[in-house]
Protein backbone atom coordinates (compact mmCIF):
# COMPACT_ATOMS: atom_id res chain seq x y z
CA UNK A 1 0.00 0.00 0.00
CA UNK A 2 1.50 3.34 -1.02
CA UNK A 3 1.43 6.42 1.19
CA UNK A 4 -0.99 7.97 -1.35
CA UNK A 5 -3.55 5.18 -1.13
CA UNK A 6 -7.15 5.92 -0.12
CA UNK A 7 -6.92 3.20 2.52
CA UNK A 8 -3.56 4.23 3.99
CA UNK A 9 -3.16 6.17 7.26
CA UNK A 10 -2.20 9.82 7.47
CA UNK A 11 -2.04 12.63 9.98
CA UNK A 12 -4.15 15.79 10.09
CA UNK A 13 -2.24 18.16 12.31
CA UNK A 14 -2.14 16.31 15.63
CA UNK A 15 -4.88 13.83 14.65
CA UNK A 16 -3.77 10.40 13.41
CA UNK A 17 -6.30 8.75 11.09
CA UNK A 18 -6.36 5.15 9.91
CA UNK A 19 -7.43 5.84 6.32
CA UNK A 20 -8.19 8.71 3.95
CA UNK A 21 -12.00 8.34 4.07
CA UNK A 22 -13.81 10.95 6.16
CA UNK A 23 -17.45 10.87 7.13
CA UNK A 24 -18.83 14.27 6.14
CA UNK A 25 -21.06 16.15 8.60
CA UNK A 26 -24.65 15.00 8.10
CA UNK A 27 -27.62 16.75 9.65
CA UNK A 28 -30.08 14.00 10.60
CA UNK A 29 -32.48 15.94 12.91
CA UNK A 30 -32.51 13.19 15.53
CA UNK A 31 -31.76 15.25 18.66
CA UNK A 32 -34.35 16.21 21.26
CA UNK A 33 -36.28 19.46 21.13
CA UNK A 34 -33.71 21.00 23.50
CA UNK A 35 -30.76 19.97 21.32
CA UNK A 36 -29.71 17.01 23.47
CA UNK A 37 -28.78 13.92 21.52
CA UNK A 38 -30.65 10.68 22.15
CA UNK A 39 -28.80 7.43 23.04
CA UNK A 40 -29.24 6.36 19.40
CA UNK A 41 -26.50 8.85 18.43
CA UNK A 42 -23.78 6.92 20.24
CA UNK A 43 -24.74 3.74 18.40
CA UNK A 44 -25.02 5.57 15.06
CA UNK A 45 -21.57 7.14 15.24
CA UNK A 46 -19.97 4.05 16.79
CA UNK A 47 -21.17 1.99 13.81
CA UNK A 48 -19.28 4.34 11.48
CA UNK A 49 -16.02 4.52 13.45
CA UNK A 50 -14.03 2.76 10.72
CA UNK A 51 -13.96 6.08 8.87
CA UNK A 52 -10.53 7.62 9.13
CA UNK A 53 -12.20 10.71 10.56
CA UNK A 54 -15.81 11.33 11.51
CA UNK A 55 -16.82 14.96 11.21
CA UNK A 56 -19.88 15.00 13.44
CA UNK A 57 -23.00 16.77 12.25
CA UNK A 58 -23.23 20.57 12.41
CA UNK A 59 -23.84 21.47 16.06
CA UNK A 60 -25.29 24.71 17.37
CA UNK A 61 -22.88 26.78 19.44
CA UNK A 62 -25.75 28.69 21.06
CA UNK A 63 -29.52 28.94 21.11
CA UNK A 64 -29.16 31.96 18.81
CA UNK A 65 -27.18 29.84 16.35
CA UNK A 66 -30.01 27.32 15.93
CA UNK A 67 -31.85 27.21 12.60
CA UNK A 68 -33.40 23.77 12.31
CA UNK A 69 -35.53 21.79 14.75
CA UNK A 70 -34.03 18.66 16.35
CA UNK A 71 -30.43 19.59 15.57
CA UNK A 72 -27.93 19.05 18.41
CA UNK A 73 -26.32 21.71 20.55
CA UNK A 74 -23.08 22.11 22.46
CA UNK A 75 -24.05 24.99 24.76
CA UNK A 76 -25.56 23.19 27.78
CA UNK A 77 -24.34 20.56 30.23
CA UNK A 78 -26.85 18.02 28.90
CA UNK A 79 -25.45 18.50 25.40
CA UNK A 80 -21.89 17.91 26.57
CA UNK A 81 -22.89 14.77 28.46
CA UNK A 82 -24.76 13.35 25.47
CA UNK A 83 -21.86 14.03 23.12
CA UNK A 84 -19.44 12.38 25.57
CA UNK A 85 -21.34 9.12 25.11
CA UNK A 86 -20.85 9.51 21.35
CA UNK A 87 -17.10 10.07 21.59
CA UNK A 88 -16.76 7.15 23.99
CA UNK A 89 -18.53 4.89 21.49
CA UNK A 90 -16.33 6.03 18.59
CA UNK A 91 -13.10 5.74 20.56
CA UNK A 92 -14.09 2.27 21.79
CA UNK A 93 -14.09 1.21 18.13
CA UNK A 94 -10.73 2.86 17.47
CA UNK A 95 -12.16 5.83 15.57
CA UNK A 96 -11.46 9.55 15.53
CA UNK A 97 -14.18 12.21 15.67
CA UNK A 98 -14.28 16.01 15.53
CA UNK A 99 -17.29 18.25 16.18
CA UNK A 100 -18.45 20.77 13.60
CA UNK A 101 -19.25 24.13 15.26
CA UNK A 102 -22.28 25.86 13.70
CA UNK A 103 -24.08 29.18 13.81
CA UNK A 104 -26.73 29.44 11.10
CA UNK A 105 -27.05 33.25 11.12
CA UNK A 106 -29.95 34.32 8.93
CA UNK A 107 -30.97 30.71 8.13
CA UNK A 108 -33.39 30.51 11.04
CA UNK A 109 -36.97 31.24 12.02
CA UNK A 110 -38.34 33.22 14.94
CA UNK A 111 -40.03 30.07 16.28
CA UNK A 112 -36.57 28.54 16.79
CA UNK A 113 -35.16 31.59 18.58
CA UNK A 114 -35.49 32.32 22.29
CA UNK A 115 -38.64 34.39 22.96
CA UNK A 116 -39.38 34.46 19.23
CA UNK A 117 -36.85 37.16 18.41
CA UNK A 118 -35.38 37.71 14.95
CA UNK A 119 -32.33 35.70 13.86
CA UNK A 120 -29.07 37.59 13.31
CA UNK A 121 -26.87 38.14 10.27
CA UNK A 122 -24.10 40.46 9.10
CA UNK A 123 -26.78 42.50 7.29
CA UNK A 124 -30.56 42.56 7.34
CA UNK A 125 -31.02 40.52 4.16
CA UNK A 126 -33.61 37.77 4.23
CA UNK A 127 -32.60 34.29 3.06
CA UNK A 128 -34.52 32.22 0.58
CA UNK A 129 -35.15 28.51 0.83
CA UNK A 130 -36.63 26.85 3.90
CA UNK A 131 -35.69 25.85 7.42
CA UNK A 132 -37.16 22.94 9.36
CA UNK A 133 -39.26 24.02 12.34
CA UNK A 134 -41.57 22.19 14.76
CA UNK A 135 -44.39 23.24 12.40
CA UNK A 136 -42.64 21.92 9.30
CA UNK A 137 -40.64 23.69 6.60
CA UNK A 138 -40.94 27.50 6.65
CA UNK A 139 -39.11 30.38 4.95
CA UNK A 140 -36.39 31.89 7.13
CA UNK A 141 -37.47 34.97 9.07
CA UNK A 142 -36.16 38.44 8.32
CA UNK A 143 -32.89 38.78 10.25
CA UNK A 144 -31.51 41.82 12.01
CA UNK A 145 -27.94 43.00 11.49
CA UNK A 146 -25.58 42.26 14.34
CA UNK A 147 -24.40 45.36 16.14
CA UNK A 148 -20.64 45.83 16.23
CA UNK A 149 -20.62 45.44 20.02
CA UNK A 150 -22.36 42.04 19.74
CA UNK A 151 -19.67 40.38 17.66
CA UNK A 152 -17.28 39.66 20.57
CA UNK A 153 -20.13 37.70 22.14
CA UNK A 154 -20.44 35.56 19.01
CA UNK A 155 -16.72 34.81 19.15
CA UNK A 156 -17.03 33.93 22.83
CA UNK A 157 -19.87 31.51 22.03
CA UNK A 158 -17.53 29.70 19.63
CA UNK A 159 -14.79 29.62 22.26
CA UNK A 160 -17.16 28.21 24.89
CA UNK A 161 -18.50 25.61 22.46
CA UNK A 162 -14.92 24.56 21.67
CA UNK A 163 -14.25 24.09 25.40
CA UNK A 164 -17.38 21.99 25.75
CA UNK A 165 -16.36 19.87 22.77
CA UNK A 166 -13.05 19.25 24.48
CA UNK A 167 -14.83 18.30 27.71
CA UNK A 168 -16.99 15.88 25.69
CA UNK A 169 -13.90 14.01 24.50
CA UNK A 170 -13.70 14.96 20.83
CA UNK A 171 -10.37 14.73 18.99
CA UNK A 172 -10.75 18.25 17.62
CA UNK A 173 -13.27 20.60 16.05
CA UNK A 174 -14.21 21.84 12.60
CA UNK A 175 -15.40 25.43 12.21
CA UNK A 176 -18.35 25.57 9.79
CA UNK A 177 -17.74 28.51 7.44
CA UNK A 178 -19.66 27.07 4.50
CA UNK A 179 -23.10 26.41 3.01
CA UNK A 180 -24.59 29.86 3.49
CA UNK A 181 -24.39 29.99 7.29
CA UNK A 182 -23.18 32.81 9.52
CA UNK A 183 -19.43 32.83 8.87
CA UNK A 184 -19.95 32.48 5.13
CA UNK A 185 -22.58 35.23 5.29
CA UNK A 186 -19.84 37.50 6.63
CA UNK A 187 -17.34 36.29 4.03
CA UNK A 188 -19.47 36.93 0.92
CA UNK A 189 -20.09 40.47 -0.28
CA UNK A 190 -23.50 39.33 -1.51
CA UNK A 191 -24.73 38.87 2.08
CA UNK A 192 -22.41 41.26 3.91
CA UNK A 193 -23.23 44.93 3.26
CA UNK A 194 -21.62 46.27 6.43
CA UNK A 195 -19.58 49.48 6.46
CA UNK A 196 -17.61 48.79 9.66
CA UNK A 197 -14.47 46.71 10.27
CA UNK A 198 -16.38 43.50 9.43
CA UNK A 199 -17.57 44.60 5.98
CA UNK A 200 -16.40 46.08 2.71
CA UNK A 201 -12.92 44.84 1.82
CA UNK A 202 -11.94 41.18 1.57
CA UNK A 203 -9.81 41.59 4.68
CA UNK A 204 -12.73 42.94 6.65
CA UNK A 205 -15.19 40.30 5.47
CA UNK A 206 -12.73 37.53 6.38
CA UNK A 207 -12.15 39.06 9.81
CA UNK A 208 -14.86 37.19 11.74
CA UNK A 209 -14.05 33.71 10.39
CA UNK A 210 -10.40 34.29 11.26
CA UNK A 211 -11.17 35.64 14.71
CA UNK A 212 -13.39 32.63 15.38
CA UNK A 213 -10.65 30.23 14.28
CA UNK A 214 -8.15 32.05 16.46
CA UNK A 215 -10.46 31.76 19.48
CA UNK A 216 -11.13 28.07 18.89
CA UNK A 217 -7.44 27.34 18.29
CA UNK A 218 -6.73 29.01 21.62
CA UNK A 219 -8.73 26.21 23.24
CA UNK A 220 -7.56 23.27 21.14
CA UNK A 221 -4.32 24.27 19.49
CA UNK A 222 -4.48 24.99 15.76
CA UNK A 223 -3.34 21.44 14.94
CA UNK A 224 -6.70 20.07 16.14
CA UNK A 225 -8.86 22.61 14.29
CA UNK A 226 -10.19 22.35 10.75
CA UNK A 227 -12.43 24.64 8.72
CA UNK A 228 -15.03 23.95 6.04
CA UNK A 229 -15.63 26.20 3.03
CA UNK A 230 -17.98 26.08 0.02
CA UNK A 231 -16.90 28.83 -2.42
CA UNK A 232 -19.41 27.86 -5.13
CA UNK A 233 -22.46 26.69 -3.21
CA UNK A 234 -25.68 28.71 -3.42
CA UNK A 235 -28.05 25.93 -2.35
CA UNK A 236 -28.70 26.95 1.26
CA UNK A 237 -30.81 30.07 1.48
CA UNK A 238 -30.40 30.84 -2.23
CA UNK A 239 -27.18 32.56 -1.18
CA UNK A 240 -25.56 34.47 -4.07
CA UNK A 241 -21.86 33.93 -4.68
CA UNK A 242 -19.24 36.42 -3.65
CA UNK A 243 -18.32 38.76 -6.52
CA UNK A 244 -14.71 37.45 -6.54
CA UNK A 245 -14.93 33.98 -4.98
CA UNK A 246 -11.43 32.78 -5.85
CA UNK A 247 -9.68 35.94 -4.67
CA UNK A 248 -11.73 36.06 -1.45
CA UNK A 249 -11.06 32.42 -0.61
CA UNK A 250 -7.38 32.62 -1.53
CA UNK A 251 -6.99 35.41 1.02
CA UNK A 252 -8.74 33.35 3.68
CA UNK A 253 -6.83 30.15 2.84
CA UNK A 254 -3.51 31.99 3.01
CA UNK A 255 -4.30 33.34 6.46
CA UNK A 256 -5.53 29.96 7.68
CA UNK A 257 -2.35 28.35 6.40
CA UNK A 258 -0.32 30.82 8.44
CA UNK A 259 -2.24 29.62 11.50
CA UNK A 260 -1.18 25.99 10.75
CA UNK A 261 -4.66 24.51 10.97
CA UNK A 262 -5.06 20.73 10.97
CA UNK A 263 -6.93 20.77 7.67
CA UNK A 264 -9.09 22.65 5.20
CA UNK A 265 -12.33 20.92 4.14
CA UNK A 266 -13.73 22.04 0.78
CA UNK A 267 -17.13 21.49 -0.79
CA UNK A 268 -15.98 21.40 -4.40
CA UNK A 269 -18.85 22.89 -6.36
CA UNK A 270 -22.58 23.11 -5.73
CA UNK A 271 -23.90 21.39 -2.64
CA UNK A 272 -26.85 19.51 -4.17
CA UNK A 273 -26.84 20.11 -7.95
CA UNK A 274 -23.84 18.30 -9.38
CA UNK A 275 -20.21 19.32 -8.99
CA UNK A 276 -20.03 22.53 -11.05
CA UNK A 277 -16.42 23.08 -10.02
CA UNK A 278 -14.72 23.25 -13.43
CA UNK A 279 -14.14 27.00 -13.38
CA UNK A 280 -12.71 27.27 -9.86
CA UNK A 281 -9.10 26.46 -9.02
CA UNK A 282 -9.42 24.38 -5.87
CA UNK A 283 -5.84 23.17 -6.22
CA UNK A 284 -4.57 26.73 -6.06
CA UNK A 285 -6.59 27.18 -2.88
CA UNK A 286 -5.02 24.05 -1.48
CA UNK A 287 -1.50 25.18 -2.43
CA UNK A 288 -1.97 28.57 -0.79
CA UNK A 289 -3.25 26.91 2.38
CA UNK A 290 -0.26 24.57 2.41
CA UNK A 291 -1.73 22.01 4.81
CA UNK A 292 -3.91 18.91 4.67
CA UNK A 293 -6.87 19.11 2.32
CA UNK A 294 -10.16 17.19 2.59
CA UNK A 295 -12.15 17.18 -0.65
CA UNK A 296 -15.91 16.69 -0.65
CA UNK A 297 -18.80 16.59 -3.13
CA UNK A 298 -19.80 13.93 -5.61
CA UNK A 299 -16.84 11.58 -5.16
CA UNK A 300 -17.26 7.89 -5.88
CA UNK A 301 -14.90 5.04 -5.18
CA UNK A 302 -12.68 5.43 -8.25
CA UNK A 303 -12.59 9.22 -8.28
CA UNK A 304 -11.64 9.17 -4.60
CA UNK A 305 -8.86 6.64 -5.22
CA UNK A 306 -7.59 8.70 -8.15
CA UNK A 307 -7.68 12.03 -6.28
CA UNK A 308 -5.64 10.71 -3.36
CA UNK A 309 -3.23 8.79 -5.60
CA UNK A 310 -2.59 11.91 -7.69
CA UNK A 311 -2.03 14.02 -4.59
CA UNK A 312 -5.02 16.27 -5.31
CA UNK A 313 -6.44 15.61 -1.83
CA UNK A 314 -5.25 14.11 1.43
CA UNK A 315 -8.69 12.75 2.36
CA UNK A 316 -12.08 12.41 0.68
CA UNK A 317 -15.25 13.09 2.64
CA UNK A 318 -18.32 11.00 1.84
CA UNK A 319 -21.75 12.06 3.05
CA UNK A 320 -24.92 10.27 1.92
CA UNK A 321 -23.19 6.89 1.33
CA UNK A 322 -22.47 6.70 5.08
CA UNK A 323 -26.19 6.94 5.91
CA UNK A 324 -27.03 3.50 4.54
CA UNK A 325 -23.55 1.99 4.76
CA UNK A 326 -21.98 2.25 8.22
CA UNK A 327 -19.27 -0.10 6.92
CA UNK A 328 -18.55 2.17 3.94
CA UNK A 329 -14.78 1.90 4.30
CA UNK A 330 -14.85 -1.87 3.93
CA UNK A 331 -17.37 -1.69 1.09
CA UNK A 332 -15.14 0.74 -0.81
CA UNK A 333 -12.08 -1.38 -0.13
CA UNK A 334 -13.83 -4.50 -1.46
CA UNK A 335 -15.62 -2.64 -4.26
CA UNK A 336 -18.85 -4.07 -2.84
CA UNK A 337 -22.34 -2.76 -3.69
CA UNK A 338 -23.66 0.17 -1.66
CA UNK A 339 -27.12 0.39 -0.13
CA UNK A 340 -28.89 3.61 -1.15
CA UNK A 341 -30.80 4.95 1.83
CA UNK A 342 -34.21 6.44 1.01
CA UNK A 343 -34.47 10.22 1.27
CA UNK A 344 -37.43 9.76 3.62
CA UNK A 345 -35.01 8.49 6.27
CA UNK A 346 -32.56 11.38 6.08
CA UNK A 347 -34.21 13.74 8.58
CA UNK A 348 -36.09 13.00 11.79
CA UNK A 349 -37.50 9.73 13.07
CA UNK A 350 -36.18 7.04 15.37
CA UNK A 351 -33.74 4.17 15.12
CA UNK A 352 -34.97 2.78 11.80
CA UNK A 353 -33.31 4.71 9.01
CA UNK A 354 -30.65 5.85 11.48
CA UNK A 355 -28.96 2.91 13.20
CA UNK A 356 -30.54 0.28 10.94
CA UNK A 357 -32.55 -0.22 7.77
CA UNK A 358 -34.95 -3.16 7.72
CA UNK A 359 -34.30 -3.81 4.03
CA UNK A 360 -30.54 -3.19 3.95
CA UNK A 361 -28.27 -6.08 2.91
CA UNK A 362 -26.14 -7.83 5.51
CA UNK A 363 -23.05 -5.84 6.37
CA UNK A 364 -19.87 -7.23 4.85
CA UNK A 365 -18.01 -5.91 7.89
CA UNK A 366 -20.09 -7.93 10.38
Amino acid sequence: MSSNDLFSPTRLGAIDVGNRIAMAPLTRSRAGTDGTHTPFAAEYYGQRASAGLIIAEATNISRQGRGYAHTPGIYADAHTEAWSRVTDAVHAEGGRIVLQLWHVGRMSHTSLQENGIAPVAPSAIRAGGNVFTEEGFLQPSMPRALALEEIPGIIEDYRTAARRAKDAGFDGVEVHAANGYLLEQFLRDSTNHRDDRYGGSTENRARLPLEVVEAVAGVWGADRVGLRLSPLSTAVGDTPLDSTPLETHLHLARRLGEMKLAYLHLVEGQLHDGNGADDFDFQRLREVFGGKYIANNGYGRQSAIDAVAAGRADMIAFGKPFIGNPDLVERLRADAPLFEAPVSAFFGGGAEGYTYFADAPTSIAA
